[in-house]
C-alpha cells in the first residue's frame, strides 16, 4: 500500500485505546487517525473525516457497538473490526457483529506477557490490513513476528505418501476474513451423509464453540467445535478451536483429530497449513481440499502438499465471491488448486466428486 491505513479506535477503556495506539503506531502500514471513547464521539469524528478502518468495542456507554455497527453499515459502510474481550457468554454477540457487516472479530490485546502482547499485535494489525482490502457490503513491522513459521513447526514433512487402505473421503477446509459467511453457505449445502469435514477458520479463542453451535442449528450435517481425539465421521464437520492447532491423524481406517498448542504458523493459530499438511500425510489420495476467502497465504503451501500427495480434488474460491482474495489467490499462484469456483458451487463440486 502506498499510504498508511487510517484507523479510528472506538473503545471506552483508555488503557485499551492507548495499547491499540501503540500497536498501530509500531506498524508502518497503519496510522491512528483518532480515538473515541464511545460511538457518539466516534460519529462526530467520522462526520469530519472518514477512516479507512474502524476498530470497535461492543459494550460501551451511551450506545453499544452493535447498534453503532448497524448504523454505519446502513448509512456509510466502512470496514469494521470488532475488538473485544470475547468470553463464552458474549460469543453470540460477536457472531451478530459479523452478521451485521463486521469484517473481523478479534481479541483485545493481551497485556499479561510479552509473547501474548506480540501475538495480539500481529493478529490485530493483520485484521486491520485485511479489513482495508475487504469488499465491504451494506447489511444484508511490529505487526510481524520473526521468523515467519511454516507448518514445519508443528509437523515435519512426510517422507512417504499417506496410507490409502481406506476409501473414506476427508474434506479439509481453510478460511479467514469473510470465512464465517462462506462456511455457512458451504455447510448449509452439504447433505446429511456428506464426507467428514475438518475446518480451520481463523477466529479467537472462546468463539469457535458458539460459531459451531450456530452452524449446527442451520445445517443437515452435525457441526461442532473439535475436541482432541474426535473421530472424523460422515455427516460431521469439526471446526478447530480458536488459539489451538488442529491436525488430522489416523489409526487403522479411523481418522481423528489432534488438538495441540504451538507457535503461530503462517501467522495464525489455528493454521490452515498445519491442517492441510496433516491431511496430506494421513489422508493422501482420499482427501479433498477447499481454500476460501482470507487475507495472507495460510493454507496455500499446505494445499500444494495435499495435491502433491495425490489429493482427490483441490478447490480455491474465486475472486468475485471472496471478501478478501488473498489465501485462494496464493494457492492458485502455486498451482495448488485443481478448480477455481464461486462459493455457491463449491459444495456441489465436493459432493459430485465424492459420489463419482
Amino acid at each position: 500500500m502506498n499510504k498508511p491505513i487510517r484507523v479510528l479506535i472506538v473503545d471506552d477503556s483508555s488503557v485499551v485505546r492507548q495499547a491499540l495506539t501503540r500497536i498501530f503506531n509500531a506498524d508502518p502500514q497503519i496510522e491512528v487517525m483518532d480515538t473515541a471513547s464511545d460511538p457518539i464521539f466516534a460519529a462526530e469524528k467520522i462526520s469530519r473525516e472518514i477512516p479507512d478502518v474502524i476498530t470497535l468495542d461492543v459494550e460501551m456507554p451511551r450506545m453499544d457497538g452493535l447498534t453503532f455497527l448497524k448504523k454505519i453499515m446502513s448509512q456509510h459502510p466502512i470496514p469494521v473490526v470488532i475488538c473485544s474481550t470475547l468470553t463464552t457468554g458474549r460469543s453470540e454477540t460477536a457472531l451478530k457483529a459479523l452478521e451485521y457487516g463486521a469484517v473481523e472479530v478479534i481479541d483485545k490485546p493481551k497485556l499479561g506477557t510479552k509473547q501474548f502482547f506480540e501475538e495480539s499485535s500481529t493478529r490485530i494489525c493483520d485484521a486491520v490490513k485485511a479489513a482495508a482490502m475487504a469488499k465491504v457490503r451494506p447489511m444484508r513491522e511490529r505487526s510481524t513476528i520473526q521468523p515467519k513459521l511454516t507448518a514445519d513447526a508443528m509437523l515435519p514433512k512426510p517422507t512417504s505418501h499417506a496410507m490409502v487402505e481406506t476409501t473414506e473421503r476427508v474434506v479439509a477446509v481453510g478460511a479467514s476474513t469473510g470465512g464465517t459467511e462462506a462456511l455457512r453457505v458451504f455447510l448449509e449445502a452439504m447433505p446429511m451423509d456428506a464426507p467428514g469435514i475438518v475446518i480451520v477458520q481463523h477466529m479467537p479463542e472462546n468463539f469457535t464453540a458458539a460459531f459451531a453451535n450456530r452452524l449446527n442449528g442451520l445445517c443437515s450435517m452435525t457441526v461442532q467445535e473439535a475436541k482432541n481425539g474426535d473421530t472424523v465421521l460422515r455427516g460431521r464437520a469439526l471446526i478447530a478451536p480458536g488459539n489451538s492447532h488442529m491436525l488430522l491423524k489416523r489409526s487403522g481406517a479411523r481418522y481423528y483429530v489432534e488438538i495441540k498448542d504451538g507457535p503461530l504458523v503462517s501467522r495464525h493459530r489455528p493454521s490452515v497449513d498445519v491442517l492441510f499438511r496433516s491431511v496430506a500425510r494421513y489422508a493422501g489420495k482420499n482427501a479433498m481440499g477447499v481454500i476460501m476467502t482470507g487475507m495472507g497465504d495460510d493454507g496455500a503451501k499446505g494445499m500444494l502438499e495435499m495435491k502433491e500427495a495425490g489429493a482427490f480434488l483441490t478447490i480455491a474460491q474465486d475472486e468475485a465471491s471472496c471478501v478478501v482474495f488473498g489465501m485462494p489467490n496464493e494457492a492458485i499462484k502455486l498451482g495448488a488448486a485443481d478448480k477455481i469456483m464461486p462459493l455457491e458451487r463449491i459444495a456441489g463440486a465436493v459432493i459430485t466428486h465424492c459420489r463419482s
